[in-house]
């Protein structure tokens, strides 16, 4: 019965990374499309967004059967409580990646503002972030989580910066209001993709090492 839970256990873990995959490779083909001005790949990333849902779903389904089926204690239950609150952050991240790809269609009606610098900056290290706070989970290592953490701070001063440097454009000429407003928003949305992976990570650290880091990371 234990060799049974394990195995299932391994393979809702690999649903997880596969998820994660999906997630990360959105938001990044919604940059791509956005840097290279390719509407159909910011199309695509808008279809694809329903393959994420239902790998959400499915996951979801199969850590209540778990629990309902071999009632785990102690870690196995909170890994399968952190598998829940994971496959949450990374559905997020896909919706990310879709508002990117949106706000993406938009700015192709018009021409360039300005060269893209700090936003493929944001997202590369968001993107990063996703991935370690992925690995600290599958090799429970708490000083990956923690350095994620830690990074959060990088993404929102490069957020801060890129918000008012717009806002100096808009200031300067209304025609640019529409544009800057939707580099704006994908801003905002790389920020909130270094936010999901810092709950993970968070998550990650509480997991291993039974005590919190959010909201004191200073302290740790």
């Amino acid at each position: 019965m234990l060799r049974h839970f394990d195995a299932e256990l391994q393979e809702l873990k690999g649903q997880t990374l596969t998820m994660a995959g999906m997630a990360e490779q959105a938001v990044g083909r919604a940059m791509s499309a956005l840097v290279e001005r390719d509407a159909p790949l910011a199309e695509k990333v808008i279809e694809e967004d329903a393959a994420v849902n239902r790998l959400e779903v499915d996951i979801e389904e199969k850590c209540l059967s778990l629990l309902a089926r071999y009632q785990p204690e102690a870690k196995d239950l909170r890994t399968i409580a952190m598998i829940f609150k994971i496959v949450n952050d990374l559905e997020r991240v896909g919706d990310q990646g879709v508002n990117i790809a949106e706000r993406t269609l938009d700015l192709l009606k018009y021409p360039l503002l300005k060269p893209l610098i700090d936003l493929p900056r944001m997202a590369v290290l968001a993107q990063r972030m996703l991935k370690d706070s992925l690995d600290a989970f599958v090799n429970a290592n708490p000083e990956l989580a923690r350095e994620v953490c830690r990074r959060d701070s990088e993404v929102d001063h490069l957020n801060d910066q890129v918000y008012h440097e717009l806002l100096v454009y808009m200031t300067q000429d209304p025609k640019t209001i529409t544009r800057a407003l939707d580099l704006i928003l994908i801003g905002r949305s790389l920020e909130r993709v270094a936010d999901h992976a810092t709950n993970i990570a968070e998550d990650v650290y509480y997991l291993v090492k039974g005590t919190t880091i959010k909201h004191r990371l200073a302290g740790v």
